[in-house]
């Protein structure tokens, strides 16, 4: 029997400060390697850690100072084809052998103008290609795969739903770790909590009010924002500046990954006011660690969060308030959405999504 051999553009791999497309790669390409049904080829470029890597995976770096996809990838398709390519996080390069993509959402054509012109021309080009080209197209949603549809026309049969996984980490954080994290930070008093790339589709500036609202009142709440600067960072600055907070507003930049599940399990409420979400991992993670969770009834998020969360409208500021609120004034409410989450968070496991992944990639092996 002749093994295939299965490549995987894994640029991604090596990139340290990983959002949720990132962490998606490294923990799907690390489970599916695992896997003797196939022969894989790690394209990198940039050196990983051999030795965290099962000794029969090929890990080939190559390297060009530009082009690195179109150009070095597409020469490497070229000389050395792999039987299938999958990229998990990326373009499908102009040259390549059969392919799968996974393509995580098409927020750039619900809000263009919360991407740079340039950068909004290229995911479309980009997206559109691939699409037109993948044999087979993962998506972690149904809103993806229903824009795809509609925008693209892609052919349905050429799609499939494959929801992310979440790291057994973010459950059952011990007491130790919390109170490391919190002394870390400085986190002294109750917090808000909101994670994700700060620029304008993540509405934290509706989220800055709504603390606001809520710090006049009667409770005593901190604002704490993990995530590194987005596009237009400056005018999220401002206007969390803007609603008066003052020093109740903490903005922790990107922070380790072992810090996270801590964040999310000490926090009063884990917030996801986004205006667009293809998947929304935080908000999984959030529930895998206890959290009570709040978040836009937009895009993904209501599939995703299912029962397992609160929702308001995005564009409503007294509805994100009022969500928080409950939360924060209803113990037996505040219960009963944690003990929701945390079921619903059981739904979403790596290996599920590595299994699901490895039986398209072999369907797509088999046509």
């Amino acid at each position: 029997m002749v093994i295939p051999v299965i490549g995987i553009d894994g640029s991604r791999l090596s990139r340290t400060r990983k959002t949720g497309t990132e962490t998606y790669s490294d923990a799907l390409v690390r489970g599916l390697v695992r896997s003797d049904a196939a022969a894989w080829r790690i394209y990198i470029d940039r050196e990983l850690d051999r030795n965290a890597w099962p000794a029969g995976v090929e890990l080939r770096k190559i390297t060009a100072p530009r082009f690195w996809t179109h150009g070095r990838l597409s020469l490497e398709m070229a000389i050395r084809p792999p039987d299938l390519l999958f990229v998990p996080a990326h373009v499908i390069p102009l040259v390549h052998p059969q392919a799968v993509v996974t393509i995580h959402d098409l927020g750039y054509l619900h809000f263009p103008d919360h991407h740079p012109p340039g950068q909004r021309r290229m995911l479309d080009v980009s997206t559109r290609w691939s699409a037109n080209v993948a044999a087979a197209i993962i998506v972690p949603s149904e809103v993806t795969r229903d824009d795809l549809i509609d925008r693209y026309h892609t052919a349905p049969d050429k799609i499939r739903v494959i929801h992310h996984g979440v790291d057994d980490r973010f459950r059952d954080v011990p007491g130790h770790e919390r109170g490391r994290v919190r002394g870390l930070y400085g986190l002294d008093r109750p917090y808000l909590l909101a994670v994700g790339t700060i620029h304008p589709r993540k509405n934290l500036s509706m989220l800055a009010r709504a603390a606001k609202r809520l710090a006049a009142t009667d409770y005593d709440l901190d604002l704490v924002i993990v995530g590194r600067e987005g596009w237009m960072a400056g005018q999220v600055y401002q206007s969390i500046e803007e609603a008066g907070l003052g020093d109740r507003a903490k903005i922790l930049d990107y922070v380790p990954a072992d810090d996270l599940p801590a964040l999310y399990a000490e926090t009063a409420c884990f917030v996801q006011p986004s205006l667009f979400e293809g998947f929304g991992m935080p908000v999984v993670e959030a529930m895998a660690a206890g959290a009570p969770v709040v978040c836009s009834s937009t895009s993904a998020l209501p599939e995703i969060a299912a029962d397992g969360a609160a929702f308001f409208d995005p564009k409503q500021e007294g509805q994100l308030s009022a969500a928080i609120e409950r939360i924060l004034s209803d113990d037996e409410y505040r219960r009963g959405l944690v003990k929701r989450g945390l079921a619903r968070s059981r739904q979403f496991g790596w290996s599920r999504c590595v299994a699901e992944t490895l039986s398209l990639l072999h369907d797509t092996l088999g046509r």
